[in-house]
């Protein structure tokens, strides 16, 4: 299980490897995805709080990747933060997730990307709940739920 020490450690010194990198030029990023999609995880975009088709959504499956179909997060450890953005408390592999120190808008948070494809997909903050104390925020457009 990860921890907000891990995190850190992950947003300082670096990622763990991916299984696979998947790189694509902007205009084939263009070709596939939504502009939303695009705006948020080419652009690094945010959509607006309560919006998303996945905010209030617990169906069984997997959460992957809306860019490269990558496995990301078990909606088992999916759970309701009133935040406005989907939220889980960890991903499904260690290794699915890249963690960057984010200082945009005068604060500092730990932002969250596909280690894949390099996807933005959201931001993580150590106020969830046990075991892993996390709160991985992610981005609807930034999701598939798979099987």
């Amino acid at each position: 299980m990860i921890t907000w020490t891990d995190v850190i450690h992950f947003a300082t010194k670096g990622n763990n490897t991916p299984d696979t990198r998947i790189e694509k030029t902007e205009t084939e990023w263009i070709a596939q995805l939504t502009p939303e999609q695009y705006r948020i995880t080419r652009l690094k975009g945010t959509e607006r709080a309560f919006s998303g088709e996945h905010c209030s959504r617990y169906d069984p499956g997997v959460y992957q990747c809306t860019c490269c179909n990558t496995p990301l997060f078990d909606s088992n450890l999916k759970f309701d933060s009133s935040s406005g953005w989907p939220s889980f408390t960890e991903p499904v592999k260690d290794n699915v997730i890249d963690y960057i120190k984010d200082t945009t808008y005068g604060m500092v948070r730990v932002e969250v990307t596909c280690s894949t494809c390099d996807a933005h997909l959201g931001h993580v903050f150590p106020d969830g709940p046990e075991p892993s104390g996390l709160r991985f925020c992610i981005n609807s457009e930034s999701l598939v739920l798979g099987e």
